[in-house]
């Protein structure tokens, strides 16, 4: 049977690597999602309705948003946390006191929405 040390060792390199992972995927949403918003400034640059410098500011904004609405997963060396981070254990039958929204879902609902600008985008084209 593992010592308790063993255990400790083993949950803590869980956590480290379940960390880095999750950093990992935010940061391709976040790519994925940029390029979806600068194709939509490109298009709209090219159909005259805005022009560079304001294509540019509009990536600037949706970005800043959608690193805003989710919560930074890595803590850089030179800022460290002010409070250890909490840890809950739950019981089985137990459910969370704290829910938040996770960052596929922030990321999901930037996604959606620059899909609906794209869609309507299209919309307006064809009105025109």
């Amino acid at each position: 049977m593992p010592g308790f040390g063993d255990i400790v060792q083993k949950a803590f390199y869980l956590g480290v690597g379940l960390a880095s992972y999750a950093g990992e995927k935010a940061g391709g949403k976040l790519a994925e999602v940029r390029s979806q918003v600068q194709k939509l400034a490109d298009e709209m640059v090219a159909k005259g309705e805005m022009n560079t410098e304001e294509a540019r500011r509009f990536v600037e904004d949706m970005m800043k948003q959608a690193q805003q609405a989710q919560p930074s997963v890595e803590t850089s060396p030179e800022t460290p946390p002010s409070q250890p981070r909490r840890i809950e254990i739950l019981e089985e039958d137990e459910e969370p006191t704290v829910k938040e929204a996770s960052n596929d879902e922030n990321v999901d609902k930037l996604r959606d929405e620059v899909l609906k600008l794209q869609d309507e985008l299209k919309r307006l084209q064809r009105d025109q």
